[in-house]
């Protein structure tokens, strides 16, 4: 297992050009903290071995919380990330691909609905829908459903969990897709009706009856995963169609995301979000990849805009760390700074040094704070593992919970995963 490399100083790295040296000590330290902080936190801890699936509740020391409640969300992000680490450690793959299969299983026998298909958003143990959104379906949670389902079967080949992937996609087409705007309606009820009228928001906080960013982006990332496994024509169409909603309808200049709409994509008046922005800027470059148009100019200049414009308006210069949101001009920051929002920081600013690192130190002048503020404050060096809000001087929230229904290690580890070896690449090629 490798030496948590926390110690060394980064803040030097910035005022130099890198070396492959310099990548590979960033390398080491950011891989050791993908095992202490991450993959450690969870494998085994949150197996439930009693009733499926992963237990999702852990206090700010590790301690175990509140059992009995299983998310589509937090299952499908945990799946996805012990099927990601069995495809990276090729030594601790047949342990992490138990893990995914583990979690393939609940996917399938504890959160599908048995009746009327579609993943649940919340169940209790027993499988029985829970809680004010349990028995809603969401195209939010669906799209992770599919995304852990098809890198499940990238990991193990089980044709298990690729009919699970397959099944889940088509009943999100039969139910969800609009046919007359493109996209997806979002929020449904039990029996797959798309729920428009009612009041209030629905489980991932868009008022119901609007198409929301975060949902489409997600959808993006799941296709683009589905599509790798199984290039269905089906998939490819829509996985088109998504991305084209992201760049034409969501992106908007200089750089950032309108984040709801009306049905008929008309944006709908609200803040930034930054983090949304820099991850999409990852995902658009995924997704362009598995469409083989990754050099096409349009695409790359959005997903470049989507990274520039929140290092200009909602990143601290000063300390590192992105902010949480604000208006599309920099006014009105929510500057707290949230586990996911840095984790994006790191593997989008790295991206874009690897592309334009030769035209501009500033991804990595900025990668390089990035990692310095979240290795000294954003991961909690007593008990391990992000702290998920700190305040904007780097101050933690005191006692928050290390992992709930929100709260898990799909966006760290996939930063760290993506970090290592693009720093690794980077030291054998620059």
């Amino acid at each position: 297992m490798p030496v948590l490399l926390l110690a060394l100083s980064t803040t030097s790295f910035a005022s130099e050009a890198p070396t492959p040296e310099t990548y590979r000590r960033l390398a080491d330290q950011v891989e050791a903290s993908l095992f202490r902080d991450d993959l450690n936190k969870w494998f085994p801890a949150a197996i439930d071995d009693k009733h499926g699936g992963f237990l999702e509740n852990f206090r700010y020391d590790w301690s175990p919380g509140r059992a009995g409640v299983k998310s589509i969300v937090y299952q499908s992000r945990l799946t996805w990330l012990s099927a990601a680490a069995a495809l990276r450690y090729p030594k601790d793959a047949e342990r992490y691909r138990a893990i995914t299969r583990h979690g393939v299983q609940a996917l399938a026998g504890k959160m599908w609905d048995p009746i009327h298909g579609g993943f649940f958003w919340a169940v209790d143990d027993s499988g029985k829908p829970t809680g004010d959104h349990g028995p809603e379906k969401h195209a939010y949670g669906n799209g992770f459903g599919i995304y852990s389902a098809a890198a499940s079967f990238q990991a193990t080949h089980d044709p298990a969990a690729l009919e699970l992937a397959k099944k889940a996609f088509a009943w999100l087409e039969q139910h969800a897709h609009d046919a007359e705007h493109g996209g997806y309606y979002e929020a449904l009820t039990v029996d797959g009706l798309p729920n428009l009228t009612a009041e209030g928001r629905d489980a991932i906080g868009t008022p119901y009856g609007q198409k929301s960013m975060n949902t489409h982006i997600h959808l993006l990332e799941a296709l683009t995963t589905l599509h790798e496994v199984w290039p269905d024509p089906m998939v490819d169409k829509r996985l088109k169609e998504v991305f084209e909603i992201i760049l034409t309808k969501v992106y908007a200049e200089p750089g950032y995301q309108h984040m709801f709409f009306r049905p008929d994509w008309t944006p709908v008046p609200s803040p930034e979000s930054y983090g949304h922005d820099i991850e999409t800027g990852y995902l658009l470059t995924e997704a362009a990849a598995a469409l083989g148009i990754g050099d096409d100019h349009a695409v790359l200049r959005a997903a470049r805009n989507l990274v520039d414009h929140p290092l200009e308006v909602g990143f601290d210069h000063e300390r590192g760390g992105f902010y949480d949101s604000g208006t599309v001009d920099g006014k009105d920051l929510k500057t707290e700074k949230i586990w996911w929002v840095e984790a994006e920081g790191l593997n989008a600013l790295l991206l874009m040094h690897e592309r334009y690192g030769s035209q501009t130190p500033k991804y990595w002048d900025a990668f390089v704070r990035q990692w310095d503020f979240v290795s000294k404050h954003q991961i909690d060096s007593e008990h391990g593992g992000w702290y998920p809000t700190v305040h904007a001087d780097g101050n933690p929230q005191a006692r928050r919970a290390k992992s709930d229904v929100w709260t898990e290690g799909y966006h760290q580890g996939r930063a760290m995963l993506n970090v290592t070896e693009r720093l690794r690449k980077l030291a054998e090629t620059r």
